[in-house]
């Protein structure tokens, strides 16, 4: 390529196209466009630019992102990355000019400013999605509140709950993910531009005035920490790992008890397609791939933290691997939280069965442990008096036998059902009718202060387009 003022010199290697990134930074283009125009309007209020030259660099700007927004951009692999296309086809556009435009900046704090923003954005689009997975499933746990259904733990039955209790634990499990979302964000939301490759620029700029015109909290503190700096992708694709995770669980009950064995969900088509041989089967795809792409959001975390392990400062080429599985985690989260919605919403319960299971007297050995403790009797000696019933009893309980048991009250076998034993449970947090209601009610107002948060960062996130249309306004 050869030199002039208007086009950006670089060296030909003999790799070919090993070393081109735009399969995954072409995702960063309108980040990129919105960065520059930016830049280049603190070069004119730092002096390097004059009035004409930065009216002349923003609107040929603005033309590439409308032509990246139409699908017109003309992208060449030869160039290598997005930021190289772009300034390129910016002196075409608008000659000499656009030779000013990487005045005191490098790709090194380009980038890293680029995918601070592209975070942003990727990162409310999944809390959008997110949100409308709790949304579903506080709609199902309020329509479910009264349904009893076996606890479980060591996939044994436990002690009774309801459905509503139990979705909603799958509700505050989604609500820590959204939590640890918008923490990413704000740890996220610090400018790297100005920067420079990584000592800055011996030229006066103004970093602060950047950070403010594109929605940061605060320019970057060290210059060598700013273009190495990928705290940002990791934290983000640990968030999406454990989304995946929690979401997997809840694929993994759904699967469960949509099997005849548990029969607590109707195997209707909202769960997923037939056999291509056995007519009489309906499969839970949805969640079985739920569950299994799991393991490649987790996979995208190692990749990264992989790339990331002994790097020294500040800036390497290594770090161009650092796209890849944050666009794939983010593409496999997105698509799997929009059939999640779709699944939870679809989820019909058989309250027969679900009834009929939750009338075990085995789940009211706890009941029984804490009716003596109640009557004096300290708890050990409570867990082992039930406990020595039920051996002597072949491992079942008969209601009826209550009374055997030491200190027990006879009366109290006739109080061992879903409905009683569900009455007694109203401390807080609990699966009791005036521990649930309170539940409920929080969890309500725990998503509206989602929603506030989320529209916060929407607004944020439409910066970029305010900056690219402003001219047009």
């Amino acid at each position: 390529m050869t030199d002039s003022s208007s086009t950006p010199v670089y060296v030909r290697t003999p790799f070919g196209t090993f070393l081109n990134s735009l399969a995954v930074d072409r995702a960063l283009a309108p980040y990129d466009v919105a960065g520059s125009i930016a830049h280049a309007e603190m070069l004119r209020a730092s002096g390097w630019l004059s009035p004409q030259e930065t009216s002349v660099i923003v609107s040929g700007l603005r033309l590439i992102a409308a032509e990246i927004r139409t699908g017109h951009f003309p992208w060449r692999d030869e160039l290598e990355d997005v930021h190289t296309n772009v300034e390129v086809r910016l002196g075409e556009l608008v000659g000499p000019a656009a030779g000013k435009l990487h005045t005191a900046r490098s790709r090194n704090d380009q980038v890293a400013l680029d995918e601070r923003l592209f975070l942003r954005a990727a990162l409310a689009q999944v809390a959008h999605r997110l949100l409308a997975v709790q949304e579903a499933l506080l709609h199902q746990a309020s329509a479910e509140i009264a349904t009893p259904m076996p606890g479980y733990t060591h996939l044994q039955r436990a002690q009774p709950v309801t459905v509503g209790h139990h979705l909603l634990a799958h509700f505050w499990r989604f609500d820590r993910d959204l939590d640890r979302l918008f923490a990413t964000v704000e740890r996220a939301n610090v400018s790297p531009l100005g920067a420079g490759a990584l000592a800055g620029s011996t030229l006066k700029t103004d970093p602060a005035a950047v950070a403010t015109r594109l929605g940061f909290d605060r320019p970057f503190a060290n210059s060598v920490d700013a273009v190495s700096d990928r705290d940002p992708f990791a934290e983000l694709l640990f968030d999406l790992a454990l989304l995946a995770v929690h979401a997997s669980g809840f694929a993994e009950e759904v699967v469960l008890f949509a099997s005849p064995e548990f029969g607590f969900l109707d195997r209707s088509s909202s769960l997923g397609a037939g056999s291509s041989l056995m007519p009489q089967k309906r499969n839970p795809d949805a969640a079985e791939l739920l569950r299994g792409q799991s393991g490649r959001v987790v996979g995208d975390l190692v990749a990264l933290l992989v790339t990331l392990k002994g790097l020294p400062l500040a800036y390497d080429r290594d770090l161009q691997e650092d796209k890849a599985p944050v666009e794939d985690a983010l593409a496999t989260v997105g698509a799997g939280l929009v059939a999640l919605t779709t699944l939870v919403q679809g989820l019909v319960f058989d309250h027969a069965r679900l009834v009929a299971a939750s009338e075990d007297p085995e789940l009211y050995a706890t009941d029984i442990a804490e009716h003596l403790v109640a009557r004096g009797v300290a708890f050990r000696p409570a867990h082992e008096a039930v406990a020595a019933h039920y051996r002597t009893a072949g491992g079942r309980l008969d209601p009826a036998q209550v009374g055997e048991i030491p200190g027990a009250d006879p009366a109290f076998g006739r109080s061992l059902t879903a409905s009683d034993s569900l009455g007694r449970r109203s401390t807080t947090g609990g699966p009791g009718p005036l521990a649930l209601q309170q539940q409920l009610t929080q969890a309500r107002t725990a998503l509206e202060g989602r929603r506030h948060s989320l529209s916060s960062l929407d607004r944020k996130v439409g910066l970029v387009e305010e900056i690219l249309q402003e001219e047009r306004k």
